[in-house]
């Protein structure tokens, strides 16, 4: 039923139980697994940059090497279970990535981590996971995640 799936993961606690989903997703399907994890350019851009002396230790670099940590350690734990994985980072805004990603790849489908938060929150500041939902034409699964904050 499935033969390319797209996780998309930010290494955070609601990434967690997502990315646990898409593995045992894959391995029950026999599918590849593509692991995305976005550099939001909102984040590096709102810095000014003046207090870091080197490029290099920016929140871009930050951020890029959290995704390359994160990635690695999903690569692992995949192929213990002998599944075939395929991983990227992108720059850019991350709900429109996850789902130009997800169209290059003909991703069947897309595999997504959220909090559970109040109504209140979401009403004024949304989520990248409703974002997705909204954008996208492929089916997804939404794994929540109770997290207090």
């Amino acid at each position: 039923m499935y033969d390319k799936i797209l996780l998309s993961t930010d290494g955070t606690v609601a990434s967690e139980q997502a990315e646990s989903h898409a593995i045992d997703l894959a391995n029950a399907h026999g599918a590849v697994l593509h692991v995305l994890y976005v550099v939001d350019e909102d984040v590096v851009t709102a810095y000014s940059g003046d207090e870091y002396v080197d490029e290099a230790e920016g929140p871009e670099h930050g951020l890029e090497e959290h995704g390359e940590e994160t990635l690695a350690e999903l690569r692992e734990r995949a192929s213990e279970q002998g599944i075939d994985v395929e991983t990227a980072i992108q720059h850019g805004q991350p709900a429109e990535a996850i789902v130009e990603v997800a169209d290059e790849q003909d991703a069947d489908l897309l595999v997504l981590g959220t909090k559970r938060r109040p109504d209140e929150y979401r009403a004024l500041l949304g989520s990248v996971t409703d974002r997705v939902l909204r954008l996208t034409t492929r089916p997804a699964t939404v794994v929540k995640t109770e997290v207090s904050e």
